[in-house]
């Protein structure tokens, strides 16, 4: 499979169908090789606009959820961001490449999914990642606040201690709801206040830890 040929296809039809309109997430969603981040007998249907089961009961999102909300982030270049759920590594990929000047700290709770995250993340010579295996649902105080926060799992409230790592002005993206349908909402902090804004309707694998699903 030409699978250049085939991101191009995808990341065109996201454009035309409204997902993508930023030139730094076209341009990453280009870049990156989803192929690398699905199990490898699953490597010709990367390019399906579709979730793929990746081991461990987890998946990588379909192509236009990661560009719903690497779109609704607002990622600049220098921004320091929060991932909880690393999965295979791909969304930490595309923000990386968008964060080129910044960072990304990434959590994952499965050990075979933080090694397998952190070879291909490796293999394509992303370097300003840290995958960090923890409780996601606590976040990663050591490094905060973020300038932004992205969870990638369903949770059934928003945790405490992520709107506490954002920073003032921050903006974080969590699915919430119960383990079959989800909201996608933001979370903005402006002059020590929280404001919270819907996008609409999501399904993702549950976020668990003690602040999460059990």
């Amino acid at each position: 499979m030409d699978y250049v040929s085939e991101r191009k296809r995808l990341v065109d039809n996201l454009v035309s169908e409204g997902y993508l309109e930023t030139q730094s997430v076209i341009d990453a969603m280009l870049k990156i090789p989803r192929e690398r981040f699905v199990p490898e007998a699953m490597r010709n249907s990367a390019y399906a606009d579709c979730p793929l089961p990746i081991g461990e009961g987890q998946t990588i999102s379909a192509p236009h959820m990661v560009a719903i909300m690497t779109e609704k982030l607002q990622l600049g270049e220098n921004h320091v961001v929060l991932e909880v759920g690393s999965g295979s590594g791909y969304q930490a990929a595309v923000l990386a490449e968008i964060a080129k000047h910044g960072f990304i700290y990434t959590i994952e709770r499965v050990p075979t999914l933080v090694e397998y995250a952190r070879n291909n993340l490796r293999f394509c010579g992303i370097r300003n990642v840290e995958i960090v295996p923890s409780d996601g649902t606590l976040g990663y105080s050591k490094k905060a606040p973020y300038d932004r926060i992205i969870v990638t799992a369903a949770a059934p409230k928003i945790p405490k201690a992520l709107v506490s790592q954002l920073k003032e002005d921050g903006l974080l993206l969590i699915p919430v709801g119960n383990r079959f349908l989800q909201t996608l909402v933001e979370v903005r902090k402006e002059k020590g206040k929280v404001f919270e804004k819907n996008h609409g309707g999501c399904v993702f694998v549950p976020l668990i830890g003690e602040d999460g699903w059990n």
